[in-house]
């Protein structure tokens, strides 16, 4: 594993502001990256992901793995050659498709799919995502866990949490490429001692980083801080800690409130598909009517290209005429928005005052963001 020198710069009660090292970057915390499952962040160049501030890109295990085969990846020299990037890239282990997909059978080796597209039957194991993984050559790579839903019973939550550790274990074992480093990550459903056991597993087994899995799954603002609370004191302190899933303004900076230092999520992208924009103003929907005749910027306290060029009149011609360019621009905007949102929260926490900057997050966005 390539060990990770994480150093930490400021800290305002439990949150934290730290930095450490990927593929020659300094990487700042706390931080957003953006979500790319088939290796692309939807509608959007590498070059203008990297131009939004964006720090570190997420791609999928298991979706590359059928589409187009990390074999094919491997002999194009790698996943940052395939994607053009060379932006430091995470690699999930394909454990949330344990939630999200349709699954034949969940066993102590692993997890039998059918493939959604064309119901091919496949197979994923600890092993074989480390396999995956170390084929497409991400610089972070993640355990393969079971990720639980919101509602499961706590006999089965049981049985899961134990099962995960097992995987976690047998994830490190077949983990053997040193230039990529490899975080674990904490399940436990909606259960205080199970996420505490799940924690202390994790850092026992050691890892580069840590993750919170089992999340975001349905159980709302506050059971989400709470199992926060309960998870966070019982996790390695010298380490990243990544929430996996979450994008909301107010999740993401209670999260940080607690000492979470990496975020990701489909939000930014997904919401800019439908023409909804993030503002230091709130939300914005660019496609309603009383948007037509606005020629102001979408946001006029941006300095992303899409603000600097372009009317909110403009996006909503283009979103109203269904012009695939407005989905780029929206894109851009909504991944400027949340790197500058994180940068201003970390200057915060340097000096101290991130409750104002957390005051002012909910004034803003309230519960519905």
């Amino acid at each position: 594993m390539q060990s990770i020198s994480f150093n930490m710069e400021a800290n305002d009660g439990a949150a934290r502001a730290a930095r450490f090292r990927l593929r020659g970057r300094t990487i700042r915390t706390p931080l957003f990256m953006p979500v790319g499952t088939q290796g692309a962040v939807r509608a959007t160049p590498p070059s203008l992901v990297e131009q939004s501030g964006a720090q570190i890109v997420l791609a999928n295990t298991y979706h590359l793995s059928q589409r187009p085969g990390e074999r094919i990846i491997a002999k194009a020299g790698g996943l940052h050659t395939f994607m053009g990037t060379d932006l430091p890239i995470l690699t999930d282990s394909g454990g949330f498709q344990v939630f999200s997909l349709k699954k034949l059978s969940v066993d102590e080796d692993g997890v039998t799919f059918a493939y959604p597209v064309d119901g091919r039957r496949t197979r994923l194991s600890p092993q074989r995502s480390m396999e995956i993984q170390q084929a497409l050559g991400s610089d972070i790579a993640m355990a393969f866990d079971e990720c639980l839903p919101f509602g499961v019973d706590r006999e089965y939550a049981v049985k899961s949490v134990d099962r995960t550790t097992r995987w976690e274990r047998r994830s490190k074992n077949a983990h053997t490429r040193s230039d990529q480093s490899l975080f674990g990550i904490v399940q436990g459903a909606f259960w205080p001692d199970l996420r505490k056991r799940s924690a202390l597993e994790m850092a026992e087994i050691s890892f580069d980083g840590y993750a919170i899995g089992g999340l975001a799954v349905g159980e709302g603002h506050d059971k989400m801080c709470e199992i926060l609370d309960a998870t966070i004191p019982h996790m390695p302190v010298d380490a990243p800690r990544y929430l996996m899933g979450v994008g909301r303004p107010v999740d993401l900076v209670e999260s940080v409130a607690r000492g979470v230092d990496m975020f990701d999520c489909v939000i930014p992208t997904r919401h800019a598909r439908s023409g909804v924009l993030y503002t230091d103003m709130g939300r914005i929907r660019v496609t309603d009517r009383r948007y037509r005749r606005d020629f102001y910027p979408p946001d006029t306290r941006c300095a992303c290209s899409t603000c600097a060029t372009f009317s909110r009149a403009y996006l909503h011609h283009l979103f109203k005429v269904g012009e695939i360019l407005a989905t780029t621009l929206a894109t851009v905007h909504n991944l400027h928005w949340f790197a500058s949102f994180m940068a201003e929260m970390r200057k915060t926490v340097m000096v101290g005052e991130l409750e104002s900057f957390r005051k002012w997050t909910w004034e803003t966005f309230g519960r519905s963001g």
